[in-house]
């Protein structure tokens, strides 16, 4: 396939702004729209992320632009590239980079990228594998693997993922359980979510509630790790609680942006607290993480916690997930 059989319209999600409000919209815009990038994409798969359903609710300032496609994740196969680096025929996803923020993103049936952003999806994972793994899942991965490198070990206690239901909850209990840890499950959805969250490999389960308070300094020690979603009093609580030495990555902000602690965490029990970001890490992060991804989790896997559906569905997604109501990972389907 060349660009010259591509049709002269086709499918996208485009936040623009209407009635002083930015939201995303289903609309078919033509191969012009695109920005003027080495690689051409035909897209098959994106996914839904909380982001994403800020950006194309318009409940969130997550497009710093106008018009701009939506859409921070996206996987697909080169239609054409100006890059020695990648051919026509090679199948290729992206997480991040600025996607949906700044440049155009996946919710698009064809995209323009620049090379430097592409990862080859590893094998044996297919297109749709590395979108119900998605941003969430290799953002999982980066949280992971920042336990495994601080030297925390399957014996030093059981790993607390907060915001557990979520797209990076989910992947991140998946991850924890293969490699043999023990994980306890925070999520505010217990009552609904608990028995999928235990087939994912969650040995216990915790109420948001008990960690979403004001909290004291230091806690019973409790945690070896964290991986943390939600932020504000979630987070400051998990702090107070992890053990000597322990390490916390903070990945997300779903219940908020404050962190109410002290130093005490820090300078008494020498606990880490790791950013992760997975917007602009690198390619190395990238790679690595990725290749574990593949070697870790198989299709059956994914499976479980992924559902497929249209991009002629999104708008009603978007609000669903800004809400709460989306469990697990929702890839997307740009050509339904």
């Amino acid at each position: 396939m060349s660009s010259s059989d591509i049709p002269k319209l086709f499918n996208a999600i485009v936040a623009e702004e209407h009635d002083g409000k930015v939201r995303g919209h289903l609309k078919q815009i033509g191969i012009a729209a695109l920005p003027d990038e080495d690689i051409l994409v035909r897209v098959a798969y994106s996914t839904l992320n909380y982001k994403d359903g800020l950006a194309v609710s318009g409940k969130g300032k997550i497009c710093r632009k106008t018009p701009l496609i939506c859409g921070i994740d996206l996987a697909g196969t080169i239609v054409e590239s100006r890059s020695p680096d990648f051919q026509p025929g090679e199948q290729v996803l992206v997480n991040g980079f600025g996607l949906s923020e700044t440049h155009d993103g996946g919710y698009s049936q064809y995209q323009r990228l620049k090379p430097e952003w592409l990862v080859r999806v590893p094998e044996p994972l297919a297109l749709l594998d590395s979108m119900a793994i998605g941003t969430a899942g290799y953002t999982a991965m980066l949280c992971v693997q920042a336990i495994t490198d601080h030297g925390i070990s399957t014996k030093d206690g059981p790993v607390l993922v907060t915001g557990a239901a979520g797209g990076v909850g989910s992947v991140a209990i998946l991850l924890l359980s293969k490699l043999g840890y023990s994980v306890t499950a925070s999520s505010g959805r217990i009552a609904s979510c608990g028995d999928y969250l235990q087939s994912l490999g969650a040995q216990d389960l915790l109420a948001r509630d008990e960690l979403a308070r004001d909290c004291k300094p230091l806690e019973r020690e409790t945690w070896a790790a964290v991986i943390d979603s939600v932020g504000d009093k979630v987070l400051a609580t998990a702090l107070a609680q992890t053990k000597y030495e322990g390490l916390v990555a903070a990945c997300g902000l779903a219940g908020g942006m404050a962190l109410p602690t002290s130093v005490a965490p820090f300078i008494l029990r020498g606990v880490t607290l790791r950013g992760i970001d997975s917007v602009m890490a690198s390619q190395s992060r990238r790679q690595r993480a990725w290749q574990q991804l593949a070697e870790l989790l198989t299709e059956n896997d994914l499976r479980s916690m992924h559902d497929v559906q249209p991009m002629s569905k999104l708008e009603e997604l978007a609000e669903q997930i800004v809400a709460g109501e989306i469990r697990g990972r929702v890839v997307v389907n740009v050509n339904e």
